[in-house]
């Protein structure tokens, strides 16, 4: 499903990336772990198109996107790649059904289609009373969990997500780490997860450790 090789990437002369390789396949759940500034963001930033490699070669889904310009990108991520961050960057204003809907209408999806699919997903995340709060009337778990099903709307076949449960309480994350596995179960989807608690680490298929800017071993 995701292919890496020698990803490079530098800022200024600090160079965060060393030429890393891995591999991800479908409906795997991976999790990179390491400490603060090991390159892991930058890498899952690139991995999700949001940044590009200095140098390097990234395929996904037999796609060599280090060809693609910024329009084709933004496409292709839009259509394949959803995101879950530590702060789940809801619009206020908007009610959770209405955020849930935001990809959707920017990929050309009727309202009423997009409306239909945003319910079914806040329902299967147990949200089905919550679809007309606005974020600020909804606790932190819950927040996250429109933050999940935004991600999902589009029905990539990648999510990535950067600390997911990095602002949530003990239960909370519980509740959120057996989410991406009964996700990964019912809709087959592949998880790349950038996280700083092991106990996530540790339910993955594959813990992979990056230090200094290439994974260790």
């Amino acid at each position: 499903m995701i292919v890496a090789e020698q990803i490079k990437k530098s800022y200024g002369n600090l160079q965060v990336l060393k030429g890393v390789d891995f591999q991800i396949n479908q409906s795997e759940v991976v999790s990179i772990v390491g400490k603060s500034g090991a390159g892991k963001s930058t890498l899952l930033h690139i991995m999700g198109t949001l940044d590009r490699a200095d140098s390097g070669r990234l395929t996904i889904d037999g796609e060599d996107l280090s060809r693609y310009d910024t329009k084709r990108l933004a496409v292709f991520r839009n259509k394949h790649i959803g995101f879950v961050f530590q702060f789940h960057h809801l619009l206020p204003e908007f009610t959770a059904l209405e955020n849930v809907c935001i990809p959707a209408y920017i990929s050309k999806m009727p309202e009423a289609k997009a409306k239909e699919r945003a319910k079914t997903l806040l329902d299967y995340l147990g949200l089905s009373e919550r679809l007309t709060h606005k974020p600020g009337q909804l606790s932190g778990g819950e927040q996250q969990r429109v933050a999940v099903a935004r991600s999902l709307i589009n029905q990539p076949s990648i999510v990535l997500a950067d600390e997911p449960s990095g602002n949530l309480d003990s239960a909370s994350s519980q509740e959120l780490h057996r989410l991406i596995f009964d996700l990964r179960q019912d809709f087959k989807q592949t998880f790349v997860i950038v996280t700083h608690n092991e106990e996530l680490a540790a339910m993955s298929d594959r813990r992979l450790e990056m230090k200094d800017g290439r994974f260790d071993g």
